[in-house]
């Protein structure tokens, strides 16, 4: 399985993330404009996920579901309006999407035994000092 990193621009922090994709979720599927289609776009597309950096940290995860033709030539990465939140792990910025190995993902929150989710506040701050 292989998946996708891109950092969430214009975002400043977890919670403006979470309702960004809140927003989203009430349209459905969301068309992420890309110049060229990923070489390797059969092994993301069904089971991969884009997998969103913020402050230098990989905090969340949008499944992709598919890649689609848009305008002018361009691709479409098409995504799930559902946010997953990970633990968080350090990941450098870049520019555009760059992939990522099944083995370099973090888990999903709660998926590692967490009692219970935290708020997305606390959670970005913890993120923050490098303690989640």
């Amino acid at each position: 399985m292989l998946h996708l990193t891109k950092v969430a621009f214009g975002v400043g922090n977890l919670e403006a993330l979470i309702e960004r994709w809140r927003v989203r979720e009430e349209d459905g599927p969301f068309a992420l404009g890309t110049r060229y289609l990923p070489k390797r776009h059969e092994e993301v597309t069904g089971a991969g996920s884009m997998f969103w950096i913020l402050k230098h940290q990989l905090v969340a995860r949008s499944p992709i579901l598919g890649f689609a033709e848009a305008e002018g030539g361009r691709t479409a990465i098409l995504l799930s309006p559902h946010l997953v939140l990970v633990r968080p792990r350090p990941k450098r910025a870049h520019q555009g999407w760059r992939y990522l190995e099944a083995d370099d993902a973090p888990a999903d929150m709660g998926a590692a035994g967490e009692a219970a989710m935290l708020p997305a506040r606390l959670a970005g701050e913890l993120a923050e000092l490098g303690l989640l």
